[in-house]
């Protein structure tokens, strides 16, 4: 079985980024094959990793629940509804030479997304047993860890950034992770985008009451910002980046 890692936080503070950059940092040393999944419905881990997507879960539902005369055309003689969509779903795996990706996406029309985590949760069940590394960018929120979508979690990484309220958060993923009996063997967060990689004596202090275990910290880095608005993927950001250095440093200090 793979060793299952989550990365969750609130929104925006670069969750998904540092998932990137810490897929992108296994490939090269060589721990192969990992499947990343964007499981936010507002996904853009594809963008972060440089890869195109031909489909997402979000794309599947919308065709059998709402274009059903669509569907009808689309499947050859001979074949199937349940085999058709299927095959659907095969084409939500990107692949690229490195490394897998599955994207969550987000419906088109009204509705919960139900049918969507249902996808996710049985698509992860089938590929999860072919990979040696899975990494899971979680939706900002709890509902991908309470609604038990992911079968298991090996190593739980909360991001946060410098705010209490960010921290604050995190807290609350943690207890649910306890509550869910999800026993991940390493569990613990990381403060994102702090001026200069130094922690204000606030943050300190929420963290120190929170209990959690602080990995590390990355520091402020106005080279991702430039990446993103020049539609660059920050999986290219070079080898002296003090994020990439300081990521790696903590993905050493667990063992990744």
């Amino acid at each position: 079985m793979a060793h299952v890692i989550a990365i969750a936080g609130k929104g925006g503070v670069g969750k998904t980024t540092l998932g990137g950059l810490l897929i992108q940092t296994m490939c090269r040393k060589g721990e192969r094959p990992i499947l990343a999944v964007d499981a936010d419905a507002n996904s853009n881990l594809n963008e972060v990793l440089g890869v195109d997507v031909e489909m997402t879960l979000g794309d599947v539902r919308e065709t059998v629940l709402h274009d059903v005369d669509k569907l009808n055309q689309s499947i050859p003689s001979g074949m199937t509804k349940a085999d058709y969509t299927e095959m659907m779903l095969q084409r939500c795996l990107a692949e690229d030479d490195d490394f897998d990706l599955l994207v969550m996406g987000r419906s088109q029309g009204q509705g919960c997304y139900c049918y969507v985590n249902g996808l996710l949760q049985a698509q992860l069940a089938k590929l999860i047993p072919n990979y040696k590394y899975v990494v899971v960018d979680n939706e900002a929120g709890m509902e991908h860890i309470s609604r038990g979508i992911l079968p298991k979690v090996d190593t739980m990484i909360l991001v946060s950034d410098c705010s209490r309220r960010g921290v604050q958060a995190t807290e609350r993923i943690a207890e649910l992770v306890e509550e869910c009996h999800l026993n991940p063997k390493t569990m613990g967060l990381i403060v994102n985008r702090a001026p200069g990689g130094v922690l204000n004596a606030g943050t300190k202090e929420e963290i120190e009451k929170s209990g959690l275990k602080l990995l590390g910290i990355v520091p402020q880095d106005e080279q991702v910002y430039e990446y993103d608005c020049d539609g660059r993927p920050t999986s290219s950001l070079p080898e002296d980046s003090p994020v990439r250095k300081a990521l790696e440093e903590i993905m050493s200090k667990i063992g990744l």
